[in-house]
Parts: C-alpha cells; sequence; structure tokens
C-alpha cells in the first residue's frame, strides 16, 4: 500500500464487480493506494461523488462504487453516501484498488483507425463486428481488436469495456470514439451526457416521406410485445432524431440522421413509427424483402464530432459509405 496526498494521474479503473467481499472498505490491501484531497474552505457544497469522480480523474459510476463499499471517508468523520453535500475544508480519504488484470485476450480484428494521439481513437468500425464481449460473443469482438492494437486501454473502464464511452449495433458500420485513459473517459462521458457530441447517421427508408425534414420527439421503451424490440412507449425515456432526406428513390429515400439522445434502436424505431423502416431491417420491416444478396441493416455511422477530452478543441470526423451499402443504393436507383 502506499499513500499519496496529491491527486493522482489518470488512474486504472477495475470492474466494480471485482470489488469483492475483503475489499468491502478501510483497511486497503497490497497494492491498494490511498489518496488524500483537501478542499478549499471555500468551496461549495457538492455531491461527493462527483467530488471524487472529478479530483480523482474517475467516472462518476466507479465513484459511486467506491463510496458505496465503504472506500471513502471524510475528515472530520461523517457518515458518506454518493449524494452527501461534501463542503469546504473537508479532507477526503480515497482507497483506490490495485489494477485488475484482463482476463481478454487481445486478438487482431478488422478496423480503420480514422484518429489517435494519447487521450482518445476514432475508429471505422466494419459492419458484423461487436463493440464489446457479451454471451455468444466472447472473442473476435472490437474490444479485442483494441487491445491488440492499443495495449494501453487495457486497464480502462473495467474488465470487458476497456475505453468504451458508446457503441455502434453489431449490424452498424461507422465511426466511434474511444477513449485512452480514464481521465479522457470521463471527459468523453460527460459530452455523451451533455449532449455535446454530434452523431450523424446514413439511413435508406422504404417509401420515400411526403416531407423533407422531421423532427421525431418520441419516448422509447421496450416493446412489451416482443422482448428483442424496444418501441414507442409513453412510459418510455425521452428520444430526439432529426431527419433530413437527402435522395429521394423510386421506392425508397436516403436519410440523414441526427441523433440528440441515444437508446437503443432509437433510428429504427422512430422511424418505423413513421412507417418508414429501414432497408434490411428484419426486426423491425420484417414485411418488407431484402435486397439481393444483403443481410445487415442500412445505417451507418457517418459523422462524429466532439469536443477532445483534453483541450476542448472540436474534432469532426467523417467516414464514407462502406462498399456493401454504395452496391445496394446503386441497384435501387
Amino acid at each position: 500500500m502506499t499513500e499519496d496526498h496529491r491527486p493522482p494521474a489518470p488512474s486504472p479503473e477495475v470492474d466494480p464487480g471485482d470489488l469483492g467481499e475483503e475489499d468491502q472498505g478501510p483497511p486497503p490491501g497490497d497494492g491498494a493506494t490511498v489518496v488524500t484531497v483537501s478542499l478549499p474552505a471555500t468551496h461549495a457544497k457538492e455531491r461527493l461523488d462527483r467530488v471524487v469522480a472529478r479530483e480523482l480523474g474517475l467516472t462518476r459510476s466507479f465513484a459511486t462504487k467506491l463510496i458505496r463499499r465503504g472506500h471513502v471517508a471524510l475528515d472530520p468523520p461523517e457518515r458518506v453516501k454518493p449524494s452527501f453535500q461534501c463542503g469546504g475544508g473537508a479532507v477526503l480519504r480515497v482507497i483506490l484498488p490495485p489494477p485488475q488484470r484482463l482476463e481478454l485476450e487481445p486478438e487482431p480484428v478488422p478496423f480503420d483507425v480514422v484518429f489517435s494521439d494519447l487521450d482518445c481513437i476514432v475508429v471505422h468500425k466494419p459492419a458484423g463486428v461487436v463493440v464489446h464481449p457479451s454471451p455468444g460473443h466472447w472473442r473476435g469482438t472490437l474490444v479485442h481488436g483494441l487491445l491488440h492494437a492499443f495495449p494501453d486501454i487495457g486497464a480502462v473502464n473495467g474488465i470487458v469495456r476497456p475505453g468504451i464511452v458508446h457503441r455502434l449495433d453489431a449490424g452498424t458500420s461507422g465511426l466511434m470514439v474511444v477513449a485512452r485513459n480514464m481521465w479522457a473517459h470521463d471527459a468523453l462521458s460527460r459530452s455523451f451526457r451533455d449532449r455535446r457530441v454530434r452523431k450523424r447517421y446514413l439511413a435508406l427508408i422504404h417509401r420515400p416521406p411526403a416531407w423533407t425534414r422531421q423532427e421525431i420527439r418520441l419516448p422509447i421503451g421496450r416493446d412489451p410485445g416482443h422482448r428483442l424490440r424496444m418501441a414507442v412507449n409513453a412510459d418510455g425515456r425521452e428520444a430526439l432524431t432529426e431527419v433530413l432526406v437527402l435522395r429521394n428513390l423510386p421506392r425508397h429515400a436516403l436519410v440523414a440522421c441526427d441523433l440528440h439522445t441515444g437508446r437503443t434502436h432509437q433510428i429504427r424505431v422512430h422511424l418505423t413509427f413513421l412507417g418508414h423502416p429501414l432497408v434490411g431491417d428484419r426486426l423491425y420491416g420484417s414485411s418488407y424483402p431484402l435486397p439481393e444478396g444483403f443481410d445487415r441493416v442500412f445505417l451507418h455511422a457517418w459523422q462524429l464530432a466532439f469536443p477532445h477530452p483534453r483541450t476542448g478543441e472540436l474534432l469532426s470526423f467523417q467516414a464514407p459509405l462502406p462498399k456493401d451499402l454504395l452496391s445496394v443504393l446503386q441497384a435501387l436507383r
């Protein structure tokens, strides 16, 4: 165990599930680090989880886990919880468990690197690649490929999702940003949460719409009649999609979709609700025939813009349509 009286550099985060019974609070075990943070007397009252996350460069969710497991103590002593209002003059003692070995074997996985620096990576994910390990997909995910190409992300954000701050469905191609350290992970997560990230998708829909621009503000929740589907649901979460028609075809239309929220299957659910399911979508548009030889949803993460996690500079990227989507588009003209 070591003791440090200064906020550390961005530190690796262990998976909350790896904080077992033996780690439920002080004293710290071998390899743990104790960090002491003193708040200035002028510091306004603020939630403890926010203070811990900001001062130590952690995500809010991980800071919350540390507090609930008794790894955060105050001087003078107080009974604390994540929502505890921490004021000026307080001294925090935080126990950071040692990083856990990542139980994933790096392997080469196809994807293109569009941009990389010491804080983040922008990749162009091909269709068919699952983002992170999950039941039925324990090998060959984007995470396995990232670990192979960028070993330094192995300790970022836990055991099975190192560096991942957002995701794309397996069948969706296009741009993603990945964090290379916990400081960048927290900054990128805040940008997504505060809706400072611009995500624009290209989609091919059935039936040319009568409109050229549409704002779809409809809540999305689980479909009570189908466990695999989402649906427009009055009890669901807020969802906003802006749609712009780029080109009308005889029986289809190419549209650009701006996502202002990130609900599961949001574009597919919203456009299906308006009567325009996406080409290739067996889950939401099963009554429409598939183009010959085409076996995925026509959906592509086309443009991505976000403030750089360290400098704040706005970074913008664009990924052209892959060949399989271009072939479908040309065939349906």
